[in-house]
């Protein structure tokens, strides 16, 4: 029999006959994988409620044809509980859980950067340490970059003139100078541009100081990057609420 363990985060989960589930997770060193966990739908399962997304885990597996099997499991950090009590943050942890699924969906191939970039935002979530719509766009704008998309959020992605720029426009990368404009580019306040920069270099000081405006503003800039270049929209994140 075929045993193997890591750490993996529970991205979602689907029923499975009467008693089963599917269950997708990130894994550390194994990259996507999918899973059947048997009984857990019973109240007599010993680690059904470990099993629940956005929680990270420490499990054991089956190693299996087309599916593996959940053979034990042991809690790391339960985020999925502090998060399933605030709609607000459960949905936002959803968009999380769909962008990290979509950027590997490559099965079993290895992305532990996505895996670790994915726990901080969770545990960041959880603990309420920022603003759940500035955790959510820097989860977004760096995992796009370590995905090779990173946006320029300062000098023109086309011609390289040192910004700071008054357009943006996600087909071409980002920040674009008045002589590189394509038509259609927005044209964000200088304030935004310097909070998607401060997302995604993960300058807290700076994104917590930020206003509203700016931050609705950052949102939608982010939001059209990630469908630019996931080519279709999250449905997750329709429903996150904005504030």
């Amino acid at each position: 029999m075929k045993l193997y363990r890591d750490e993996a985060v529970v991205l979602r989960t689907h029923k499975l006959g009467e008693a089963d589930r599917i269950i997708t997770l990130l894994t550390r060193e194994h990259g996507q994988v999918r899973a059947v966990a048997k009984g857990v739908r019973r109240t007599s399962s010993k680690f059904g409620a470990r099993l629940e997304p956005f929680g990270v885990v420490d499990i054991q597996l089956h190693l299996g044809r087309s599916l593996d099997t959940i053979t034990q499991v042991e809690t790391i950090a339960p985020y999925g509980r502090n998060l399933g009590e605030d709609y607000g943050l459960y949905t936002t942890a959803h968009a999380m859980a769909e962008t990290a699924a979509r950027l590997t969906e490559i099965e079993r191939e290895p992305f532990p950067q996505q895996y670790l970039l994915l726990v901080g935002a969770l545990h960041s979530l959880a603990t309420r340490r920022h603003a759940a719509s500035l955790v959510l766009d820097s989860y977004l704008l760096r995992a796009l970059a370590v995905a090779g998309w990173a946006p320029s959020c300062y000098d023109c992605v086309r011609c390289g003139t040192d910004g700071p720029h008054r357009g943006f426009n996600a087909a071409a990368g980002g920040a674009v100078c008045d002589s590189c404009r394509p038509p259609g580019s927005a044209s964000p306040a200088r304030e935004t541009m310097s909070l998607l920069g401060a997302l995604l270099s993960g300058d807290w000081a700076e994104a917590d100081a930020s206003e509203p405006r700016e931050r609705k503003e950052a949102s939608g800039l982010v939001a059209s990057y990630l469908q630019w270049h996931l080519e279709r929209q999250l449905r997750s994140l329709r429903m996150v609420e904005r504030a």
